[in-house]
Parts: C-alpha cells; sequence; structure tokens
C-alpha cells in the first residue's frame, strides 16, 4: 500500500471517495477511476491483495489441523456465523466473528460480515439473474412498496455492461420473467435435472428449469485475459479465494483494473464514521475515518462520495452521519431512513429420492445449480400472499458405505462402497415485503472499538411470509410427485432473516422524496453529491440474487455522477 500524506487538506482531497470495496464499490471505484477521477476507496477491513492473499487456496483437505472442520469452542463462541454455509476452516479468515464486532438484536438476526479488501466479494455464491419488469413494476401492481423510479429498459445496458466485464457462464432461455444476457458458455445440467426438466416444463405452463447464470469464465474473452483472469477449472473451492480469477471479486477484477487507470488510492483499515455535511455549501463535503489500528481521527474532501459500504453498514453510517441540517441522519428529512429493510427467505427446502438413471452419475464440481425462476404471482395476483420465489435445484447420487463387520470384514465393507440412488434438493428464495416495522437504528447507548453507536436490528418475518414458506412446500411436493420422485421430505430451517445474506433497503431508492431517500441515479434526494449504489439501496427485493443488480446500479450511478460533475451540477 502506498505511503500517506495526511499532513495538509490538499493532501487528503480527492475529486471521489468510495466507501466500501466489495462488489458494488469495486464497481464504483473501477468507472470512477476509468472516467480519469482520483478516488480513494475507503475500506473498514485489512488489505487483501488477489493470489497473494489466498492463504488456504491451495492446501488439500489433510493440510488442516481439523481437516476443514471449525473446533467446537469456537463455533460456541460465534454462533451466528458459525451458521453460515461457507464457514469453514479453510474460509473463517475472510468472516468477522460475533466476538469481533458484536450488535444489538432485538429480534434475532443473523449478520454475516466479511472487513478486507474486496468484502464478501470473495465469499458470495456467484449467482447472478437479471431482474425484469416483472420485479420492477412489482410494487406499482400489487401495492407493497413504493414504486421504483426505474424499469428494465433503464438498467438493461448496465446489465450488459457489468456482465461484459465480469464474465456470466449462462444460457439464453428466452423468458420473459428471466431476461437473457451477455454470456458466455453455460454449464450443463446433469441427467436428472434435465429429466425433471422435461418433466416440469411439459405439465406446466410457465414454470422452467435452467441452469442457474453464474460469474464463473467458463471460456475468458479477450477483457477478462486483459485483467489477467483465467478460465474456472470447476474447483468449487471459491470462497477461498481463486488463484485463476475463474470467478468475479473485487480483488482479482474491478480493483486491479482501477489501481491500473493510476487514480485510484486504497486505504485499508479506514473505519468511515461519518460524512461530513456543509451547511453552508449545502452538500457533503468529505468523511471522517477512524484507523481501525492506531484509532487516529482523520478527514478526507472529495465533491462526490458513493456509499456501497454493505447494506446495513451503509444505513448506520448515514444514520450516524448528523448535523444541525440533517439530526436524524444525513438526507433523512422524511424519516424512513433505515426502515423498510427486506430479505429472501431460504427457510424453505424439500428434498427426494429418484430411482431412475442408475447407470449414469455425475464427476466434477460443477459451481452452479439448476434453478427454477419465480412462477407465483408473476402475470396476475393468484394465491393469498404477495409475490413469489424462485428455487435453486440439484440432483447427485450418493455413495452407501457398508459400516458392519469387524476386522477385515469392517474393511472390506468400507473399500467397496455402493452407488445409491439419487437425490434431489431444492431450496427457495422468497421475496419478503419491505415494511415500516423491519428497522435498524443506532443504540444510544452503547458503542464499538471505534466509537461507532453499535447498530440494532429488528426485523422479522410476517404472516405472508408464512404463507409463502408453505405454499412452496405444497407447490413442490407436487411436482416431485408428478416427476416420480419418492421419499419426499420438507424441511422448515426456521433460520433467523440474515442467514440469506441479502438484505436489503433502508435506503430506499423512489420518485418522491417524501417516500424515498434516493432518486432514480441512486442519489440522495436532500444532499445530491452523495450516491448509494449497494443493496440499501432497494425499493424491493424481487426474487433473484441481488448482486448483478448492485453491480449495474453502481455503474450507472457513476456515468450519472459524472456527467453531472462536469456539467458542474454537483
Amino acid at each position: 500500500m502506498a505511503n500517506f500524506a495526511i499532513d495538509s487538506k490538499d493532501n487528503r482531497t480527492y475529486d471521489a471517495i468510495v466507501i466500501g470495496s466489495g462488489i458494488s464499490g469495486g464497481w464504483a471505484a473501477k468507472e470512477l477511476c476509468e472516467k480519469g477521477l482520483k478516488t480513494l476507496v475507503l475500506e473498514r477491513g485489512r488489505n487483501v491483495e488477489h493470489i497473494k492473499d489466498y492463504p488456504t487456496t491451495n492446501m488439500m483437505p489433510w493440510e488442516f489441523d481439523h481437516r476443514g472442520q471449525i473446533p467446537e469452542e469456537i463455533q460456541k463462541a460465534n454462533p451466528v456465523i458459525s451458521r453460515c454455509y461457507a464457514f469453514h476452516e479453510d474460509t473463517e479468515h475472510f468472516f468477522v466473528k460475533d466476538t469481533d464486532h458484536p450488535y444489538v438484536q432485538d429480534k434475532p438476526f443473523d449478520w454475516i460480515r466479511g472487513y478486507q479488501v474486496g468484502g464478501k466479494s470473495l465469499l458470495w455464491a456467484r449467482q447472478v439473474q437479471r431482474w425484469s419488469d416483472y420485479d420492477f413494476e412489482g410494487p406499482a401492481r400489487d401495492g407493497f412498496a413504493v414504486d421504483w423510479p426505474i424499469r428494465y429498459e433503464d438498467i438493461a445496458p448496465w446489465y450488459s455492461h457489468v456482465e461484459k466485464f465480469a464474465g456470466i457462464s449462462g444460457n439464453k432461455d428466452g423468458l420473459d420473467n428471466l431476461p437473457d444476457g451477455e454470456f458466455l458458455p453455460p454449464m450443463d445440467l446433469n441427467c436428472v435435472e434435465k429429466y425433471f426438466k422435461e418433466k416440469l416444463e411439459t405439465q406446466y405452463s410457465g414454470r422452467n428449469l435452467i441452469v442457474a447464470r453464474c460469474a464463473h469464465l467458463s471460456e475468458p474473452q479477450a477483457i477478462h485475459l486483459e485483467q489477467g483472469r483465467g478460465q474456472c477449472m470447476n474447483r468449487n473451492l471459491c470462497q477461498r479465494g481463486c488463484p485463476f480469477g475463474g470467478y468475479f471479486s473485487s480483488n482479482s477484477s474491478t480493483l486491479p483494473w482501477a489501481m491500473k487507470t493510476g487514480n485510484m488510492t486504497l486505504r485499508p483499515n479506514a473505519v468511515v464514521q461519518s460524512i461530513i455535511y456543509d451547511e453552508e455549501k449545502g452538500k457533503a463535503t468529505g468523511v471522517q475515518v477512524i484507523d481501525a489500528e492506531t484509532k487516529e481521527s482523520i478527514e478526507f474532501y472529495a465533491p462526490l462520495i458513493f456509499v456501497n459500504a454493505s447494506v446495513l453498514h451503509t444505513n448506520t453510517l448515514l444514520l450516524n452521519s448528523k448535523s444541525n441540517r440533517f439530526p436524524e441522519g444525513l438526507g433523512n428529512d422524511n424519516g424512513l431512513l433505515g426502515k423498510y429493510v427486506a430479505f429472501h427467505i431460504y427457510r424453505g427446502k424439500i428434498s427426494a429420492a429418484y430411482d431412475g438413471e442408475l447407470d449414469n452419475t455425475t464427476v466434477g464440481r460443477r459451481p452452479t445449480s439448476g434453478y427454477i425462476p419465480r412462477f407465483r404471482n408473476v402475470y396476475k395476483q393468484e394465491t393469498d400472499f404477495l409475490r413469489g420465489y424462485a428455487s435453486g435445484f440439484g440432483a447427485r447420487r450418493h455413495i452407501e458405505r457398508d459400516y458392519d463387520g469387524i476386522g477385515q470384514s469392517l474393511k472390506d465393507n468400507l473399500l467397496n462402497p455402493k452407488w445409491g440412488n439419487w437425490r434431489v434438493n431444492s431450496h427457495m428464495m422468497g421475496e419478503t415485503i419491505p415494511k415500516e416495522t423491519n428497522t435498524v437504528s443506532l443504540d444510544p447507548t452503547q458503542t464499538d472499538e471505534w466509537g461507532m453507536p453499535l447498530l440494532k436490528i429488528n426485523v422479522d418475518y410476517d404472516d405472508n411470509d408464512e404463507k409463502m414458506i408453505q405454499d412452496f412446500f405444497e407447490q413442490f411436493t407436487e411436482m416431485y410427485e408428478r416427476a416420480g420422485f419418492t421419499d419426499i421430505q420438507t424441511r422448515d430451517t426456521g433460520q433467523a432473516p440474515g442467514l440469506d445474506i441479502h438484505e436489503m433497503g433502508g435506503v430506499r431508492m423512489g420518485k418522491d422524496p417524501k417516500t424515498s431517500l434516493l432518486n432514480k441515479w441512486n442519489q440522495l434526494h436532500a444532499c445530491p453529491n452523495v450516491f448509494v449504489t449497494d443493496g440499501a439501496s432497494m425499493t424491493s427485493t424481487s426474487t433473484q440474487n441481488p448482486s448483478l443488480t448492485y453491480m449495474a446500479f453502481a455503474a450507472r450511478a457513476v456515468d450519472y455522477a459524472v456527467q453531472e460533475k462536469n456539467k458542474l451540477n454537483l
């Protein structure tokens, strides 16, 4: 990292500041730097450089002290993070432990965080499905949130922009409820997944099974090779950090690209405490930063600020950015900051057995799955709950071992495993309804080690969610039965919100400053030189994995902001 001269305001002044280096922050940095703006990127966590700082990426199972498992004492000390699917011995260095940064749970909420350069872009599940007009029009049709200020046609070119650079494997499926994109060759469905696809699509209208689109370089193009990235090797060890750059992350793609322009300054270990608002100028002028290691307070300045701190940290930062003009938080004239937080329902799971295709099995580690786009309430309201759910779908054969016997007979049994029947599995991704009662706020008395108020989270399920979960069980049980699957088992995990890692909202977009915080350009209505382009800006959640939409919003907002800056409007 470069040395920093911070003894004068001039040395601490930039054309733009980006808060956060994760998926959306990396895109904001790339776009700003490409457009010639000297950009400071602030990251609260430690520095992580591509390849160099992936300590476990090439380790074998026997090289881990606990064969990849987290010791019981660490699990007990960190019950929240231990529930995350990706928290294992090979990835624990990329996660924030519960004990490292506590928060207040008015209601149970599993807050999954990654404090490092690249954020959770090192850990994400890499699923990238576009939204359609049915998603953007949903609130206006159903009346469950304020109307989105944009439609699909506004964001479609920016989906294409980020897909080409990031590299997306997918198939042209021709579905109006899940628009096609700029795709590299798709991964393939296996034989049982193809069987279920055929049964599903012949027995139902509007229900489809596709291979999920994912941010993997199945066939790198020139733009990806120029980034220094290579083909995905299907190791499916992505959460360790990929030494090939086979999947998209800020560390392998956008941040090095921004650095290459000569316009980016990266400062890790920089906890942004507040955005500085100048009462006379009527705009934000910079940020107040606490050095995470020395606890020193430093100010940095820029006429353009992009907030991409991740959803709940973005809410915390804006709530803590108080002034005479904004006593309840920056831009919070309507009192809605921190409200209408929503998430995705991942509680519903269903599995079954299939006794066909016994002359086939699977080989390799495909880094994606099948995907069933939302089919409930798409074209009209047809259920007693609002909105709907998408679902993953996968099939594989399991090896059965006989543990009976003693001595040689036991050895013979263990050394001669047999293939069992196929098992199929689905999990739901349901859309929750943004509600004013789902909130985050600042604790009035407790602070963290950097002097920031602890975040209070008050988010919960509602009756609409419960009805949706039951419908998922009913519909998938029926679909499984029609496909000839047996031993059908449904399971409600009962997990708290947050474990989906798809929390959204609190600083939502909208048309009216009375009912929203941001306009159609992700720009604060009341402080127009501040842009929020992470998940905090989302008006509703839809059912698709959201990261692709965050990336597109970030690129689109930068393009607009730079144009406005050049016109002297900011």
